[in-house]
């Protein structure tokens, strides 16, 4: 069975001291519990450190984004083993924000999870989603399937066995909106579907997908209640303690 994984994306939010604050508070209202799942943040890069000095032990920490070299005259970016020192054990790769503001592509991201998996530990979260036009036209599926097939070109089975996919509806990101449990898991199936063809039904079954778009306390059961859907990437509903616990719970 996939163990459910719940990762927080902070986007461009909280502050080193906000950050510090968060996981002071989290982790005084947690003292003494587990939870039947992966879970953490993905940070700003400024606020690694902080996470790394503050987490406990089970807390995941991710990265928002990385380069796909090992080092060079890349100003702005941030390599793998950069985030490695930092204890960063997953990485947000190909968000829908980074493809529509800072023009990532298909390829680039693609290059970046082969970088990814020959030249570190860490563990990609890949992004995939629509747009409304794209929705509303029936093209999801399509989408996701040119989406998928480009990222994981040239990736070894036993990469992609280990490989996180977020769906994430672009319409439904930051907006209110939200998929149904029906829409996500047929999605979400179908990405399933396009990985078994790609590599086989078992290397498929060992992929977690989560759904993200608008995810809240009030909503996440009937997600996870999805035979395809393997956690959450969730926004804004993980920038307060007491509604990211709830999510975990």
């Amino acid at each position: 069975m996939r163990k459910k994984i719940i990762i927080g994306n902070w986007k461009m939010y909280k502050t080193m001291k906000e950050a510090e604050e968060f996981l002071t508070e989290f982790n005084e209202q947690t003292t003494g519990w587990s939870f039947d799942c992966d879970y953490g943040v993905a940070a700003s890069f400024t606020n690694l450190h902080v996470l790394k000095a503050k987490k406990a032990s089970d807390f995941i920490i991710a990265a928002q984004n990385c380069h796909d070299q090992a080092q060079g005259a890349f100003t702005g970016e941030v390599a793998t083993n950069m985030l490695e020192e930092l204890d960063v054990s997953y990485v947000i790769i190909g968000h829908s924000e980074r493809r529509e503001y800072f023009n990532e592509t298909n390829e680039s991201i693609n290059r970046k999870l082969n970088w990814i998996f020959s030249s570190s530990k860490l563990l990609p979260i890949l992004c995939c989603g629509e747009t409304l036009a794209q929705y509303e036209k029936q093209e999801t599926k399509k989408v996701i399937e040119e989406q998928i097939k480009a990222a994981l070109k040239d990736l070894k089975q036993e990469d992609i066995s280990k490989l996180v996919i977020a769906y994430e509806p672009i319409w439904a990101i930051g907006t209110g909106k939200t998929a149904t449990d029906v829409e996500a898991q047929s999605v979400c199936s179908e990405i399933r579907n396009i990985v078994a063809n790609l590599y086989s039904k078992d290397i498929a079954d060992q992929v977690r997908i989560q759904y993200g778009g608008s995810v809240k306390p009030e909503n996440i059961k009937t997600f996870l209640a999805q035979p395809d859907i393997d956690g959450a990437l969730v926004g804004s509903a993980s920038l307060k303690v007491a509604d990211f616990i709830n999510l975990l719970n």
